[in-house]
């Protein structure tokens, strides 16, 4: 009888570990998901579902951005979209007076690659950037409107993704970035 007892026991002892186990097992593998993104993000400037393939999984999405406005020669603007805390995708536009004061050697690093939007583009293995004319300068020393763009995604997405997400994204960019800025012409690639 007592062996009896004993036996039933263990065998509670085990399904108890066994079932834990299994418990434990089913919530580790669940996959995690990619936050949720709204329709539209960075000022509405992009497809939420388009920034969202190029997060990685996560809990909590944060997307922050101040009014996309550019006056003032220097003046920038910045969107990033956090998951889990960290920055995983930014976008910037910058306004410059010269064409000349715009460069992507800061990405001299990571191989940049010649792309076909808007004038003087790149593209690397996390972004890309380009800019266009808003209003061109008349003569070398009189200011213009040159807008500079760029897109970067930091951390976790398959580089071919990124590679072919890029030049999308950057024609959607400039294309929001002359509207906003009613640019005479809409003068993408020049």
């Amino acid at each position: 009888m007592r062996v009896l007892r004993l036996v039933k026991a263990a065998r509670v002892a085990v399904i108890g570990v066994v079932v834990s186990a299994l418990l434990a097992g089913c919530s580790e593998s669940a996959p995690k998901a990619v936050p949720h993104l709204p329709e539209r993000v960075c000022w509405g400037a992009f497809s939420g579902s388009e920034v969202a393939a190029l997060l990685p999984e996560g809990k909590k999405v944060t997307v922050s951005n101040d009014a996309f406005e550019m006056t003032d020669s220097l003046d920038s603007e910045t969107c990033s979209v956090d998951v889990d805390g960290a920055t995983r995708f930014m976008a910037n536009a910058r306004l410059q007076e010269f064409e000349r004061s715009i460069e992507w050697s800061s990405w001299d690093s990571r191989d940049p690659r010649p792309l076909d939007v808007g004038k003087g583009g790149v593209i690397w293995d996390g972004g890309g950037a380009t800019h266009f004319a808003c209003e061109p300068s008349t003569s070398p020393s009189d200011p213009g409107k040159y807008i500079a763009l760029y897109v970067h995604t930091l951390g976790g997405v398959d580089r071919e993704k990124i590679r072919s997400a890029v030049p999308g994204l950057l024609k959607e960019f400039m294309t929001f970035a002359q509207r906003e800025l009613k640019c005479p012409g809409g003068s993408a690639g020049r």
